[in-house]
């Protein structure tokens, strides 16, 4: 796990454990994340995006270049501010097994270790803030414009990591009703012969470049 903080580092080590993870190890800079990475193997690098040396974006360099090395580790970064740029970056060679949250939501045990579990298992976790942004943007004409409004509500907790029992907890309907959403986002998209957690992740990812 990588934070430069020795208080937040000690609160998210703190928060993992309790969980009932396993922390392999932590590092305060980039580079000794890297080291870190290579020696333990861990099933997944939980790192804050701005990190030493640089102060920049070291942290997610960082972990991409440990996931290019063991494309199985998971990769969930954590931002005290919404930055699209780092969400685009993180999922420019795929949305499995990849997840951003914002600092604040490493306090809500249940939000974090939740994302920690879906990442581990290599599904995708983009805070529901990072997700409202890239709706509410302004975009061109592109494939989500055959979704219908629902659809796309549906799309985008497929984005948050939602599985389809949440998304139908969230919206009030029932499962099947879900199961016909996603199918038909599937299909107007063109996902047709992947499996269905391929073809989510696939699916976020057109969310996201659209």
């Amino acid at each position: 796990m990588g934070e430069d903080q020795p208080f937040v580092r000690e609160g998210i080590v703190r928060v993992l454990e309790e969980g009932g993870f396993e922390v392999a190890g932590t590092a305060a800079d980039a580079r000794d994340l890297v080291r870190m990475a290579d020696a333990h193997h861990p099933d997944v690098i939980i790192t804050d995006i701005q990190m030493p040396p640089g102060q920049a974006d070291d942290g997610l360099r960082a972990a991409l270049a440990a996931r290019a090395a063991r494309p199985a580790v998971g990769v969930l970064v954590l931002s005290q501010f919404l930055e699209d740029a780092y969400a685009f970056d993180l999922v420019a060679d795929g949305a499995q097994g990849v997840g951003y949250l914002l600092k604040e939501k490493v306090g809500d045990m249940r939000v974090f270790t939740d994302a920690v579990r879906r990442v581990a298992e290599g599904g995708s976790v983009l805070d529901p803030d990072v997700v409202a942004r890239l709706v509410g943007r302004q975009r061109k004409a592109g494939p989500l414009d055959d979704l219908t409004r629902r659809e796309r509500q549906v799309l985008a907790l497929i984005a948050e990591g939602r599985s389809n029992t949440g998304i139908a907890h969230e919206l009030v309907v029932t499962v099947a009703a879900i199961e016909r959403h996603v199918t038909s986002i599937f299909d107007k998209l063109g996902l047709h012969q992947s499996g269905e957690g391929h073809r989510r992740v696939l699916a976020v990812l057109t969310y996201l470049r659209a």
